[in-house]
């Protein structure tokens, strides 16, 4: 596995969370982690630098951390993992013909695919993104019910490809994690945007609402819903959007 390396991730003009993206093109960060992979956790700081790079200064930049199961049997159940998410991963190498699972992995707009913690080339891959054509307008309007356990959404878009999916995830940021068994046995890990939910919906038409059961610890003050549309032929993401929960 390689050393993260440095690079910048660069800075856009802000645009407001949960607002359309100013012309021009936008990224999907998709991280396959767990807490059972000693390789994991620098690729979960570039992921965090990502995260606050995009918050900070009002750019298009979507980052979601996905954590598989498949490393728990190494002695630490990854309390964010879901098999779910291995299954998300596994098509995605389907959709690459490459069959190869690992992590970290990162993939960015559901095209490109790379070691998770190396900086430049996550740098490189989202600013050729960020200046690429606009996606897929995307409008989220979010509402938290039953104290945060449910999460309505409902969603507008425009130009779909045949066949499109909406992808709808509850992230959390700032999240610790003591680890008392495996590979990261006596580490606290720091993670943010870490995926809590989430659904896929085919789009057989341009609006609809979607219902997502989020976790009961949630916190809604540090969640918020990613949502992007994205082509079943060639997992290519097409369109994305992000709304603070508690906003």
């Amino acid at each position: 596995m390689t050393d993260p390396r440095t690079g910048s991730l660069g800075a856009d003009p802000p645009t407001p969370a949960g607002h359309d993206p100013p012309a021009g093109g936008f990224a999907v960060v998709e991280l396959f982690t767990s807490q059972g992979c000693s390789s994991c956790p620098p690729a979960e700081e570039v992921l965090s630098e990502i995260e606050r790079d995009a918050r900070t200064h009002g750019r298009p930049v979507y980052a979601l951390g996905f954590h598989v199961d498949y490393w728990d049997y190494l002695g630490w159940p990854d309390p964010f993992g879901d098999g779910a998410y291995s299954a998300r991963q596994e098509a995605y190498a389907r959709a690459f013909g490459s069959g190869r699972l690992y992590t970290p992995q990162m993939i960015v707009n559901g095209a490109v695919e790379f070691i998770g913690s190396d900086r430049r080339r996550a740098a490189d891959v989202i600013a050729s993104a960020l200046a690429g054509p606009a996606g897929t307008p995307v409008t989220l309007s979010v509402e938290a019910a039953d104290g945060g356990r449910r999460v309505v959404v409902e969603y507008q878009a425009g130009r779909l490809p045949e066949p499109a999916t909406l992808n709808l995830a509850v992230v959390e940021r700032d999240l610790a994690t003591d680890v008392a068994a495996g590979e990261n046995a006596g580490r606290t890990l720091r993670q943010d945007n870490v995926v809590r939910a989430f659904t896929s919906t085919a789009l057989a038409a341009e609006r609809g609402r979607v219902e997502l059961a989020a976790p009961r610890d949630l916190d809604v003050r540090r969640a918020a819903v990613v949502g992007y549309v994205q082509s079943e032929r060639d997992k290519a993401v097409v369109g994305a959007v992000a709304v603070d929960l508690a906003g």
